[in-house]
């Protein structure tokens, strides 16, 4: 069978990460009996479903998001993949028997316009949100202020919409999962015992041109950023376990400090990412993420710095646009 993977493109996602985020695990992580893995900002899912399956002591996952569309796909592809498919296969190879150039870009903005209707039931809301990740430019999701989606076309010649062995694979291991549709505080109320929780927030931008966080009509601000952080602090007094990625202001510029003296109560580490967003090929690179957490890790520390060099916190100058996900 497929291995289970995140089932859409999404921004800022964490499959190159995976590597180093196993290596800043709690030191005892697979020791642990009766976990409970939270994700309050699921994004595309790629921590999540590598975590399902790398750890079997993980009994019970919780996943959030405040966007409603992503949410519904996750819940279609849990309850009927069959149906799903079925429908993506339908739309593939409409898409694909288009025989000119621009009867695609009419095909998606059709599909887009009704998308944005916000009117149509889970499985082709969900078919709809799959054809315009797939189809769109760089499978980015943003929104405008309407909650409307305005991400152009991109111009993809076959673009694969429908992974039947991807969407069975998913649907497999979500079984088991509580699907959260809200606000990222009330996750709380579903950790108990021994709780791990993963945040992958909107990462704050790097720069006035590097923002990207619209995939909600409403802006994941400073405010909010600092509101994450206090309930960070709730987390640990609970005496629950967490960790942190965001973007690293500080590796930036070296002047800003707004996650270092945010969390200076906590452990942050900083890891290697690249980003590829940027429609300017000469602002897209390599560059740190923040990794902030409340506990030790041990042994996996050494393991960290074997894998990737600790980067300093003054990084090279690259411009990116950031979101949360695959």
């Amino acid at each position: 069978m497929a291995k289970a993977k995140p089932f859409i493109k999404w921004v800022g996602g964490k499959g190159q990460l995976i590597e180093q985020l196993e290596a800043l695990l709690p030191a005892d992580f697979d020791k642990r009996e009766n976990v409970t893995y939270i994700e309050p900002f699921v994004g595309g899912g790629a921590m999540l479903f590598y975590m399902l399956q790398a750890h079997p002591n993980i009994k019970s996952a919780v996943i959030n998001d405040i966007n409603s569309d992503l949410i519904t796909c996750y819940r279609v592809v849990r309850d009927n993949p069959t149906e799903l498919i079925a429908s993506l296969s339908e739309i593939q190879k409409a898409y694909y028997a288009s025989s000119s150039e621009e009867v695609p870009k009419a095909t998606f903005m059709r599909v887009r316009d009704r998308y944005n209707t916000k009117a149509l039931g889970d499985i082709e809301n969900t078919t709809l949100f799959f054809f315009l990740n797939r189809t769109c430019f760089n499978g980015l999701y943003r929104v405008n202020k309407s909650n409307k989606f305005n991400v152009p076309f991109g111009k993809y010649a076959t673009p694969t919409i429908c992974d039947a062995a991807t969407i069975y694979a998913d649907s497999e291991v979500l079984q088991n999962v509580e699907i959260l549709c809200g606000d990222f505080e009330e996750t709380i109320k579903y950790a108990k015992g021994d709780t791990l929780f993963y945040f992958d927030p909107p990462y704050r931008p790097l720069s006035s041109t590097s923002s990207f966080n619209d995939y909600t009509k409403e802006a994941f601000n400073d405010d909010a950023q600092r509101r994450l952080k206090l309930f960070c602090d709730r987390v640990n007094e609970h005496g629950y376990q967490f960790m942190l990625s965001n973007s690293d202001c500080l590796g930036k510029d070296g002047q800003d400090r707004f996650f270092d003296d945010l969390f200076a109560e906590y452990t942050i580490n900083r890891v290697w990412a690249s980003r590829n967003i940027n429609a300017v090929a000469s602002k897209r690179g390599k560059l740190t993420e923040i990794l902030v957490h409340n506990y030790g890790i041990g042994s996996r520390q050494e393991k960290a710095y074997l894998l990737h060099e600790q980067p300093t916190p003054k990084v090279a100058d690259y411009e990116c646009t950031y979101g949360t996900g695959i």
